[in-house]
């Protein structure tokens, strides 16, 4: 019988292939972006068609578990791959709106399977010890990954099928390293109810910093990018302006994570509340030059991509320690709500009032936001400590699915 791949080549196989999938998600949701904006479908009918794949990818997050449990790690992700290389493949066929809600939800929820599944095994595989590292590495490959995928819209070309037949091959290159794997793939142990009105009394600023920033992010990159491109600016441009967001978003992860640790979490999310929402504005008043416009998208970037990962660990702070994956499971729920919610109604600002609709609108999810972080200050003194530290959670990916991770029952 051939040797079984040491610890190390398994979760190196694992993050080679999440990386290629994160490099499949970042080209693709910003070109369906332009994609859609270059086809004749009314406001709502867009904003249902971009909104499709947050809400397929919540519904995976939340009960892909159920299927690895049935089925075990390795069918299960064959299982998830084969359905998002189907629904793509398929996308090519029709360009009717509801054929493309339909494939755009099953690509989301067969996507969220894939994290789920990988981030289960890692949690698995990876000792106590080296955990922390092992995510660390994990995460920093799927947002470099996630960026490199924005260059890709300034190289191919918008219409026709060579977009899709190259996510294609991305995640069938991701599907042949995961399934040719020797490894014996970890146990699912169930997870505890929690009723949501518990959560939500419990630790309220949580539950709005997740449905929040998922509506934040679900508006801007669905909705951005097609905008830039109605205002006639090059593929190449918006890339680079997607990729700043995206870079930004990796570059305030450990120092966000770091001031969330040391400080009470309600005060950063309030504070990262108020900053979103002055950058919002502070973007549509500024120059429309390179030079300002892309900093301000990594700013906007970074503290849009940083509101759920102190939300998460706000909550953890707030509910027992054994009830971990229950509220993670909650807050996947809010996230995914909201990232529904931001496409459906800023398409149809953008049809109302351009891309001031929108950004008006994310700034004053952000404000809201804020509200509510600086009202429960006032009324609920902190945590005595801190329980549980800051993770780096990844855009587009892991906000909903690397809480579900934890489902995996750990092995030495």
């Amino acid at each position: 019988m051939p040797p079984v791949p040491s610890v190390k080549a398994q979760i190196g196989t694992l993050i080679i292939a999440t990386s290629a999938i994160q490099l499949a998600i970042g080209f693709f949701g910003t070109f369906f972006a332009l994609r859609v904006a270059l086809a004749d479908f009314t406001a709502f009918r867009s904003g249902l068609v971009l909104a499709s794949y947050f809400a397929g990818f919540t519904v995976g997050a939340y009960f892909g578990k159920n299927i690895i449990e049935r089925f075990g790690h390795i069918r299960a992700y064959a299982a998830f791959a084969g359905i998002v290389v189907a629904a793509t493949a398929a996308m090519t066929l029709t360009d009717a709106p509801p054929s493309w809600i339909i494939l755009r939800a099953i690509i989301g929820f067969g996507c969220a399977g894939l994290f789920v599944t990988t981030e289960s095994w890692l949690n698995a595989k990876a000792s106590v010890g080296e955990r922390g590292s092992v995510f660390s590495i994990y995460m920093v490959g799927c947002f470099t990954a996630l960026a490199l995928g924005q260059l890709l819209i300034g190289w191919a070309p918008i219409e026709g099928a060579a977009p899709f037949n190259l996510v294609i091959v991305l995640f069938a290159i991701a599907l042949v390293l995961v399934t040719t794997t020797r490894a014996e793939p970890p146990q699912i142990v169930p997870t505890e109810f929690l009723p949501f009105g518990l959560l939500s009394r419990e630790a309220p600023v949580a539950v709005a910093g997740a449905m929040l920033s998922g509506f934040i992010t679900g508006a801007f990159y669905a909705l951005v990018p097609a905008w830039m491109q109605d205002e006639n600016i090059d593929h190449q441009t918006i890339g680079l302006f997607m990729l700043s967001a995206v870079l930004g978003g990796l570059a305030f992860q450990i120092p966000i994570g770091r001031l969330s640790d040391r400080f009470d979490r309600r005060i950063v999310i309030a504070v990262l509340g108020g900053c979103l929402t002055a950058t919002a504005i502070g973007i549509l008043r500024l120059p429309q030059t390179l030079v300002f416009i892309l900093p301000a998208a990594a700013l906007f970037g970074g503290l849009m991509s940083t509101i759920y990962p102190v939300s998460v660990a706000h909550a953890h702070d707030r509910m027992p320690a054994d009830s971990v994956i229950a509220v993670s499971g909650r807050l996947i729920l809010a996230s995914g709500f909201g990232s529904v919610l931001g496409p459906l109604i800023g398409a149809n600002l953008i049809g109302w009032y351009s891309i001031d609709g929108v950004f008006f609108m994310m700034a004053g999810a952000a404000l809201l936001l804020l509200a509510v972080a600086a009202a429960r200050i006032l009324i609920v003194a902190p945590p005595e400590r801190q329980e549980r530290t800051f993770d780096i959670l990844s855009p587009q990916a892991a906000p909903l699915a690397h809480e579900a991770a934890g489902t995996a029952e750990t092995q030495p």
